[in-house]
């Protein structure tokens, strides 16, 4: 039997910023608009917590990272990686949106200071529920589907972030998606970015992750 588990604590005392999405979640390039959200795994050892960060443009994973812990760090470190990623390959990431659930780990002192610090926009749900950050939540479902109930039972936070790290590379680079181009063709996250740099700049075509 599968097991609920809540990862959002909305009962904080942080502010909450807007809703910039309004559960449009389009974007008109990379590094435009990232959603973030958390899931989670039983494990032998205990609850395993894995977040991510996907740019809405291609569907591509930018950042993530997996942790036995629901604490603001674990958030903070899949952003990172994502910053990290985007400004190594070139990208420009100031006036990006970010969107996230109400939880206390994207609202957190310190993760507003590093979005802040990167010119990164905060935009949080307004109504409170899943349709609010659908795509994170629909990545969330792949992702379990896809690897964790295919591959489980789990016996610990190794396990689980080594085959995290093995599906992340596949999906951004090798998984078809039919709902991130116009036509019908389907298209890999790596290749849609690659082919709308091709287009837009040649020149200055950065590399993907």
């Amino acid at each position: 039997m599968r097991v609920w588990r809540s990862t959002t604590d909305s009962g904080h005392p942080y502010d909450r910023p807007s809703d910039l999405v309004d559960r449009r979640f389009a974007a008109p390039a990379p590094s435009r608009l990232w959603v973030a959200g958390i899931t989670y795994i039983k494990t032998h050892s205990g609850w395993v917590y894995v977040a991510f960060v996907i740019d809405v443009f291609s569907r591509m994973v930018v950042g993530w990272q997996a942790s036995t812990s629901l604490r603001s760090d674990l958030a903070l470190a899949a952003l990172e990686m994502a910053i990290w990623n985007r400004q190594r390959s070139g990208a420009d990431v100031s006036g990006l949106v970010h969107h996230s659930d109400r939880g206390v780990q994207y609202l957190s002192i310190r993760y507003a200071d590093r979005l802040a610090a990167n010119d990164i926009v905060a935009s949080v749900g307004s109504r409170g529920d899943s349709y609010d950050n659908a795509l994170a939540e629909s990545f969330n479902g792949l992702y379990k589907w896809e690897l964790i109930y295919r591959r489980g039972p789990w016996r610990g936070l190794d396990d689980v972030e080594f085959a995290t790290m093995t599906y992340i590379d596949w999906f951004n680079h090798k998984r078809l998606h039919g709902t991130i181009t116009a036509a019908a063709d389907y298209t890999t996250p790596a290749a849609h970015e690659a082919a709308h740099y091709r287009q837009t700049n040649p020149a200055t075509e950065p590399v993907t992750q």
